[in-house]
């Protein structure tokens, strides 16, 4: 049986990963996603296995220490991170494995499984991806600031990608992606 390979999707916040990723999931056969571990909250919608493996940080260092990780992250003070043996396990289903992660955990994931898809989806301008966050009205001046700051440094990091997918009209751009997925 053929292994599957893990395609990992990055982007800045507010260039519309999330939404491509679940388009993607949804109408491309044969595809598997990849439940991070975190150790913030649920949300009301959100279950554990499901959206996200909800752990304690205690939990989650003890993991990352016995280096139970491809990749982790801190954000908005709260711990991310993929399992090693979660994303192996789906890998040999035979089924790829869609990943969204970070520009720092996509090239650990490189590292880790060097046969790694990765596509980096962008916006048409840092203008145009602040009237996106602005337009969402559930962020703070300062934190619209915070991920604009941070989206000009995971811009830096598109060169390291397989694919950059510009969402300029989001049908174009999932037709792009659902592409490259169907054809790696």
């Amino acid at each position: 049986m053929k292994t599957g390979i893990p395609i990992v999707i990055s982007a800045p916040s507010g260039a519309g990963k999330t939404t491509l990723i679940k388009l993607l999931m949804k109408k491309v056969r044969g595809l598997s996603y990849s439940v991070s571990a975190t150790t913030r909250p649920p949300s009301k919608k959100e279950k554990n296995g499901r959206d996200y493996f909800f752990i304690s940080e205690k939990e989650f260092l003890q993991r990352k220490k016995a280096n139970e990780f491809i990749e982790t992250a801190q954000v908005h003070g709260h711990h991310y991170g993929t399992l090693k043996k979660q994303l192996d396990r789906k890998l040999k289903t035979g089924k790829d494995v869609v990943l969204d992660v970070d520009v720092i955990g996509a090239i650990n994931v490189k590292k880790h499984c060097p046969q790694s898809l990765l596509i980096f989806i962008a916006p048409p301008s840092m203008k145009i991806l602040e009237e996106r966050i602005e337009n969402r009205h559930r962020d703070t001046e300062k934190e619209i600031q915070r991920r604009l700051k941070n989206a000009r440094k995971e811009m830096r990091y598109k060169k390291f990608y397989d694919y950059v997918i510009v969402n300029d009209k989001l049908d174009r751009a999932f037709n792009e992606l659902k592409k490259i997925v169907k054809n790696k």
